[in-house]
């Protein structure tokens, strides 16, 4: 038998970094959030959502997690000293109703000791996912970032409880630009989500508003200007420019 364990630990340790960070290109991850900028994200970072029946939904690289299985909190492990310190935090580029260029903020946790992430500060509350009807997939994005030393946060701390889109509209961008100094991006995971009923029960009752609803317009077709002579085109090549209402009188 393949001991699956022991290949995942050593493709952690060389390739899989690497892997990840083509990942995180291919999905736009870097172009949205550090503005082109990358890392390689050495530290392997593992999420997991637990369910009502004890089943276990990972987050690995761009798998689908629905809104109902993101609704509490996950657990999330990494391998760190207990003397190091650690910043996490999860965001989501694609989901503001107002300005395409903002994100909103679902958890920050800092200044955690070593891996016990219940021992770092939370700053902001963990926010379910709600991606509205009709926006598609959005990706929700965990990035851990390793400090060089404890840091002050208290211009980031938002109240509790924190259901304002507008407290939680956030950029990582200059988020990491203010501590750049004092912590580095080590590690990160993302999920895909789009709507299921969870999230009307967000809107009406965390977020205490009504439940938009999308719906993608597609552009007119593209049709070159009629010529007067259509050589080598089929009998039907009016029909392109014929009015929707006019009869056709049993012709076709």
């Amino acid at each position: 038998l393949i001991p699956l364990n022991q290949v995942r630990a050593d493709w952690e340790k060389t390739s899989g970094p690497f892997h990840k960070q083509r990942v995180a290109e291919h999905c736009g991850i870097f172009r949205d959030l550090f503005k082109g900028a990358t890392f390689t994200p050495w530290v392997p970072l593992r999420v997991e959502y637990s369910q009502e029946d004890e089943h276990l939904v990972p987050v690995y690289y761009g798998n689908v997690v629905t809104p109902s299985e993101a609704s509490r909190s996950p657990a999330v492990s990494y391998e760190a000293d207990k003397s190091s310190l650690w910043t996490l935090l999860l965001t989501n580029p694609d989901g503001h109703l107002r300005d395409t260029d903002s994100e909103y903020l679902h958890w920050l946790v800092t200044n955690i000791p070593g891996n016990d992430v219940k021992s770092g500060k939370e700053i902001c509350h963990y926010l379910p996912p709600f991606p509205a009807v009709g926006t598609g997939y959005h990706r929700f994005i965990f990035l851990l970032f390793k400090q060089a030393c404890p840091i002050d946060f208290s211009e980031d701390v938002r109240p509790v409880p924190c259901h304002s889109l507008k407290m939680r509209t956030f950029s990582t961008f200059d988020f990491y630009r203010k501590h750049e100094d004092a912590m580095t991006p080590a590690g990160l995971a993302f999920f895909q989500c789009q709507w299921d009923s969870s999230v009307t029960w967000v809107f009406h009752q965390l977020l205490n508003m009504r439940e938009p609803v999308f719906e993608f317009v597609r552009p007119p077709v593209y049709r070159p200007p009629q010529v007067k002579f259509p050589r080598h085109q089929p009998l039907r090549y009016l029909d392109r420019y014929r009015d929707a209402k006019e009869p056709t009188y049993g012709i076709y």
